[in-house]
């Protein structure tokens, strides 16, 4: 059975850190495309990072980028987010999502559509 289930959001001031994991079932993790995304309040949902649990290439939103980090624990079937230096603009709910066994991550890591599991999101607040 396919299933994502993200925890770690919360509420941290502006400046601080936090850690979003995303328990994957094996099935669902197995050399698939995993990324998160966030959905800010009354905006669209967009990518925030993305990546393959065996490949060494890390994909980013711009406007992340050199502030948070996506890893994963293979051993474990975990995805994680570590985000520093966070701002009032990155608060949103944070979603995990995976595309099919085998799939890599490349230039189209952003489209919602190649990623048919998803997670039932958690919140990130950021106060300024």
């Amino acid at each position: 059975q396919v299933q994502l289930v993200e925890s770690g959001g919360g509420s941290v001031q502006a400046g601080g850190s936090l850690t979003l994991s995303c328990a994957a079932s094996p099935i669902t993790y197995s050399s698939a495309c995993m990324g998160w995304f966030r959905q800010p309040p009354g905006k669209e949902r967009e990518g925030v990072a993305a990546a393959n649990p065996n490949r060494s290439d890390r994909f980013y939103a711009d406007s992340v980028e050199g502030r948070f980090t996506i890893s994963h624990d293979n051993n474990n079937y975990t995805l994680y987010l570590q985000m520093n230096s966070l701002k009032p603009e990155d608060s949103a709910i944070y979603y995990c999502a995976a595309r099919r066994s085998g799939s890599i991550c490349g230039g189209g890591w952003k489209m919602q559509t190649l990623y048919p599991y998803w997670g039932q999101g958690t919140q990130v607040t950021v106060s300024s």
